[in-house]
């Protein structure tokens, strides 16, 4: 079922005829699991009908949107701030969704959460604030994001909460454009650069315009999955951390490792494994979750990367009409109760989730 995620001021949510997308290609493709330009860039082995012998990273889906005006959004009087529990010392837990430049939708919803106040301060004391990761491309402000981010965790640190971030695959695609440019890299079917899947996937020229080296220190030092309340979080709905290690610890320090390192080689197979998508949603599902959980801890995970129509099975298409589907009101919790994806699909018309664990199956 999907969960709704608060109550705020009206803001536009996307029903299933807001999902069509152009018939270029991008980073996943349909559930048919149709692609196109794999030759230029690898196979797609986490869709069903497609070889697993490499990676695309760009099919039909989640498509460079400009909103422009297509949004309105009207800002409410701030709410209360969240409530501590008593004694613990720690605030409520929150995490939000996949974001991907949308700095304006983002600060509307952290508001509606009472997380920061009607200047884009924090607001919210002591409570604990997750990113999921995918803070750019796509969207508009990719870089605005990313500064938010960084001043709500400094902010947050102040108040005796904190405001943290996990590693997504957007970020090892645009550190790997900005480091390695047009390098070929080994894709495992024909010749990949990371500059050419940057761009298809959405990479926008003005936050490489605006990336610094603060930016790009940021997000090499980002976590890839960490476990928070016997809440297990992660940007991909993958078991692809367990080829990183044995432990939240060594998965992260692997990830860093590997991003010091610099090898053009190994940043991609990073990014291309961070970017499969779906291991928790059919019927096995559930075993791929208590798979990662058995290793890693905590019983449940949170994830973003793959926006919750997807997981639906219900997908916009060119010639859908009749305006059916799930409007995206909040997180998906699906695999038997065991996983809640955050991805609302804000690419597309969707909603940009924030929302407060636990949920409720």
């Amino acid at each position: 079922m999907t969960q709704g995620a608060g109550q705020g001021p009206d803001v536009r949510t996307a029903t299933l005829r807001d999902f069509r997308v152009p018939a270029y290609v991008h980073e996943t493709g349909p559930v048919d699991g149709s692609a196109r330009d794999a030759a230029a860039v690898g196979g797609s082995g986490d869709l069903p009908g497609v070889p697993d012998d490499g990676y695309t990273p760009t099919q039909r889906d989640l498509p460079v949107i400009n909103r422009g005006d297509t949004v309105q959004v009207n800002v409410q009087a701030m709410p209360e701030p969240p409530q501590a529990p008593a004694g613990d010392g720690h605030g409520p837990l929150y995490v939000v969704g996949d974001v991907h430049g949308y700095l304006d939708e983002l600060l509307t919803a952290l508001h509606e959460q009472g997380l920061i106040d009607g200047e884009g301060d924090w607001s919210a004391g002591n409570a604990r604030l997750w990113f999921l990761g995918d803070f750019t491309d796509r969207g508009p402000d990719g870089i605005g994001v990313i500064d938010l981010v960084m001043r709500l965790s400094a902010q947050a640190a102040a108040a005796g909460g904190y405001c943290k971030a996990l590693m997504g695959n957007h970020e090892l695609l645009l550190l790997g454009a900005k480091r390695f440019g047009d390098t070929p890299v080994n894709s495992g079917a024909g010749t990949a650069t990371f500059q050419a899947a940057w761009l298809l996937n959405g990479g926008q020229k003005t936050d490489m315009e605006r990336l610094e080296d603060h930016h790009l220190q940021w997000m090499a030092r980002l976590d890839a999955i960490e476990a928070e309340d016997g809440h297990l979080l992660m940007h991909s709905d993958t078991t692809a951390y367990l080829d990183y290690g044995d432990s939240i610890e060594a998965v992260n320090d692997t990830v860093r490792e590997t991003l010091t390192r610099n090898d053009a080689d190994e940043c991609w197979d990073l990014f291309r494994k961070f970017t499969k998508r779906f291991a928790f949603r059919d019927e096995s599902g559930p075993a791929a979750v208590r798979e990662l959980l058995d290793m890693y801890g905590g019983s449940r995970i949170v994830h973003g990367h793959s926006p919750i129509p997807y997981l639906l099975g219900d997908v916009g298409s060119e010639d859908d009409s009749d305006g059916g589907g799930p409007v995206i009101e909040g997180p998906h919790i699906y695999a038997d109760g065991l996983a809640i994806a955050m991805d609302g699909g804000v690419t597309m018309a969707g909603k940009l989730l924030v929302c407060q664990l636990p949920l409720d199956s």
